[in-house]
């Protein structure tokens, strides 16, 4: 069967021949991917910037974002039938018994630093044909899903941020009212967490330097969320458009934007970064204010990673009620899908906001 790989060391992309996995056992699961979605990760990992193969390998198999069908069970899975819909999720836990993160299945707080992720950190991925994975690592989806399941993973990292503002936030003595969130980005995680903050009610701003007027613009609208662009609101300048901001979720993975939007935040506001910045000169930020600040006004600053079950399953019910109220602006987050064969050209080069590789039809 074929597979997307990169090979680090020889600085090469190619789709490749690998064995068929064997028939599953225990709580395996035998996957016929359908799909596979494109982030900014698995370009990072072709660009040969960041990525590691398992140990002993030379290349490793891209894809996180996957969506597949249960094809074969082992002999004691119980929650899952042949011809389900499933969505993996990407981060295994450490093997250190003092981790009590991984411990307690919340390898998304690891504290070793040794967890392993599918496609990106010493285990293939999922841009392959088959694949076999233990029942605990699949979430089930349900079928009116399909055309849109392969966000299920990119969301979840919105999903997680919508748990976590909602925890930091109830160390306040009072009950909130409605939140006003500023989202940094118009990509695929500054969008599909934009969703996951308006359809849990949240007032949603979405600021990104495309052009007011623009088609991605109007995706944001369509999205129930309001659109500030660079060009007519200089950053500096936001909280004079938007009033005070309780809550930024970062997506844009540039550290001098990400702080800089933090004049914008009301007291007891958080700031939730979920992007890694390519290396880059030192910025003039007047840190001195921003430490005032974030001392006086009891604010707070998280960071969000690849996602556990419970957000993967929160981003299922998120994707629903999305579907449900918006489905033509969540169809629309997918710029393009692409055949297998065109995977290695659309890892170099993206065509918008989110590309899908298909596997199967």
């Amino acid at each position: 069967m074929r597979a997307v790989a990169v090979f680090p060391h020889q600085h090469d992309i190619r789709i490749i021949d690998v064995p068929e996995p064997p028939r599953p056992t225990g709580h395996q699961v035998l996957l016929r991917v359908l799909e596979v979605g494109i982030c900014g990760t698995d370009r990072d990992i072709a660009a040969f910037e960041y990525g590691d193969p398992p140990i002993g390998s030379d290349h490793l198999i891209l894809g996180h974002e996957a969506v597949a069908e249960v094809i074969q069970l082992g002999d004691d899975v119980t929650t899952l039938r042949v011809g389900d819909l499933v969505v993996p999720t990407v981060r295994r836990p450490c093997s250190d018994p003092n981790c009590p993160a991984c411990q307690a299945h919340r390898q998304d707080f690891c504290t070793t630093g040794e967890f392993t992720e599918r496609g990106i950190k010493h285990a293939h991925g999922y841009l392959t044909e088959l694949v076999l994975e233990d029942d605990h690592n699949l979430i089930a989806v349900p079928t009116q899903l399909t055309d849109v399941a392969a966000l299920v993973e990119p969301l979840s990292i919105g999903a997680k941020a919508v748990e976590q503002a909602q925890a930091v936030q109830t160390r306040l003595p009072w009950e909130r009212q409605r939140a006003r969130i500023l989202v940094l980005g118009a990509g695929p995680i500054g969008m599909l967490g934009a969703a996951a903050m308006a359809v849990s009610g949240y007032d949603t701003i979405v600021y990104s330097r495309e052009p007011g007027d623009s088609p991605r613009a109007d995706r944001v609208r369509e999205l129930g969320a309001t659109y500030l662009s660079t060009e007519q609101t200089p950053i500096d300048k936001i909280p004079s458009v938007t009033g005070p901001i309780d809550v930024i979720y970062e997506a844009v993975g540039i550290a001098s934007v990400a702080f800089a939007a933090t004049e914008a935040l009301a007291p007891n506001g958080l700031l939730i970064l979920t992007g890694i910045p390519a290396p880059a000169e030192p910025a003039a930020l007047p840190l001195d204010r921003i430490m005032k600040n974030i001392v006086l006004k009891n604010q707070a600053i998280v960071g969000t990673v690849n996602a556990a079950r419970s957000a993967f399953e929160l981003s299922v019910q998120k994707l629903e009620q999305a579907m449900y109220l918006v489905p033509h602006s969540i169809r629309g987050i997918i710029t393009k899908r692409v055949p297998f064969d065109a995977a290695p050209e659309v890892l170099r080069q993206p065509h918008g906001v989110k590309d899908i590789v298909r596997v199967h039809s």
